[in-house]
């Protein structure tokens, strides 16, 4: 049994691994400060599900306060930590550029301290597939370079990455980082499109489409990341011996440092989504097509060899099978409430 500290573990994507986690066997201690981006009462929902169990131990404390990490680290020394605590939202940066380097930056900062000083054996950390920006070589692979972040918050996640590195360089902390590919699912994120849209569909609302419906996805299920996130936490990278610093591959390096996508390699229309949810509501949506968003990338698509060979999990859950899933949990819990 191993102690995992997992930030963020009141969020969508930390409620489901502390979950699984905690179903396997592990110690789990959660740090969240449930900051009010979004409705705080869903993320005390989750957070009061986790400590239904005796080996989840919850800390309210913000990753950009030092003295809280540094305490967390030094009562709890954890074997392993899962860095998915961050400022979410790609919009909400360009208003809001200091909250997203103080908890993406200096709070990553007080993770890597952490791990350093206190012997951990690996951290994964959440990256984002947003790093990829400008890149239009589709399907997205960890080994093309990724030099042009189109939004800040894609910034600070590709800041991530290097400082991982550096560290994995320096001072030999196993880091791995985890490309995001638009997930979803039950618990999910109001912010995020299948939440808006169901509400609004509810509701009897406009559906606001943007790129005038031409958007594509690699749309991944919550299960599909939940799994990746296990499995590469029990592969700490070990440095790849090749790597050739005349020929620099992106993905690895000499240092105990790695990136992997984790993305359902099928690129959805954004159409096909909604009307996924129209048969699962049983009602038909009132679009509006707006032009794409500053910062918005038109399509992404996951290329997940990397992982599969390395972990043996290969993201397959499709939309025709998750969208159902989260209306089923949306309805249950909302009480077919908009």
């Amino acid at each position: 049994m191993s102690t995992i500290l997992v930030t963020g573990s009141a969020g969508f994507i930390g409620y489901h691994v502390a979950s699984r986690l905690l179903a396997r066997g592990d110690q789990v201690v959660g740090v969240d400060n449930l900051n009010p981006y979004y409705d705080v009462k869903l993320k005390r929902a989750r957070r009061d599900r986790l400590e239904t169990s005796a080996r989840y131990r919850h800390v309210d404390a913000d990753l950009a306060d030092r003295s809280a990490i540094d305490a967390v680290f030094a009562h709890t020394r954890p074997d392993k930590v899962i860095n998915l605590a961050a400022q979410a939202g790609v919009r909400y940066a360009a208003e809001n550029p200091h909250i997203y380097v103080s908890s993406n930056v200096t709070g990553f900062l007080h993770i890597l301290e952490g791990c350093r000083h206190h012997g951990v054996q690996h951290l994964v950390f959440a990256s984002t597939s947003s790093v990829y920006g400008a890149n239009a070589s589709m399907p997205f692979s960890e080994h093309q370079p990724a030099e042009h972040p189109m939004t800040l918050y894609a910034a600070t996640k590709k800041a991530n990455e290097s400082m991982a590195h550096s560290y994995a360089n320096l001072f030999g902390v196993p880091c791995t980082g985890l490309r995001f590919f638009t997930v979803y699912g039950p618990w999910g994120r109001p912010d995020m499109a299948l939440f808006l849209f169901t509400k609004a569909i509810l509701a009897g609302e406009a559906v606001k489409i943007f790129n005038y419906g031409k958007h594509r996805r690699s749309f991944t299920y919550i299960d599909d990341i939940v799994e990746g996130i296990l499995r590469v936490l029990d592969q700490p990278p070990c440095g790849n011996a090749s790597w050739d610093a005349m020929q620099p591959d992106p993905a690895t390096s000499r240092a105990p440092w790695r990136l992997y996508n984790i993305g359902c390699n099928e690129s959805v229309k954004i159409t096909r989504y909604v009307e996924v949810l129209e048969e699962c509501l049983g009602r038909k949506a009132i679009v509006e097509l707006l032009p794409l968003q500053p910062g918005d990338v038109p399509d992404s698509q996951a290329n997940c060899e990397d992982l599969e060979l390395a972990t043996g999990h290969r993201p397959l859950i499709g939309v025709e099978t998750g969208v159902p899933r989260f209306v089923e949990w949306y309805l249950d819990y909302y009480g077919g409430r908009a």
